[in-house]
């Protein structure tokens, strides 16, 4: 069952203009993991991390740390959640997340989809799917 939908758009430039003028920036919303990236991903990583906060009905006191985006061996961007992110997610009963990113200048977007799948529809996406792409558990790594 569908929880919730979040989508954002970041204009890539104006993006880059503020990470320009506020460096700070770059560490308070991304992990160590995407810090290194161009600026039309880190706007399109954003732009998921903004999209999540939609999904869950965007609660306060939510980290950005908490939230980031990693990709599987073919090239395929999923959510990685921790902490505040994974404990609203749990309180609205989602356990997977489903993330769809892009960019072309000038925009980033990102849209993410929060399902409740039941036991057995977990099970059958295991069979599919060993990795489990996209189910929620919570993860004490910060973005390898």
């Amino acid at each position: 069952m569908i929880i919730g939908t979040g989508t954002d758009v970041v204009n890539i430039e104006r993006f880059a203009a503020l990470l320009e003028r506020t460096p700070a920036l770059l560490e308070r919303l991304f992990v160590p993991g995407e810090q290194g990236l161009p600026v039309r991903s880190l706007a399109a990583r954003f732009a998921a991390k903004e999209a999540v906060a939609k999904a869950l009905r965007a609660p306060a006191g939510m980290s950005w740390h908490d939230c980031w985006v990693e990709k599987d061996q073919d090239g395929a961007p999923y959510l990685v959640v921790r902490g505040t992110v994974a404990a609203r997610a749990k309180e609205l009963g989602i356990n997977r997340l489903h993330l769809t990113m892009s960019h072309d200048e000038p925009l980033a977007t990102a849209t993410v989809l929060a399902e409740h799948l039941s036991k057995d529809e977990v099970i059958r996406l295991m069979q599919i799917d060993p990795l489990g792409r996209g189910l929620l558990e919570p993860c004490g790594e910060e973005g390898k």
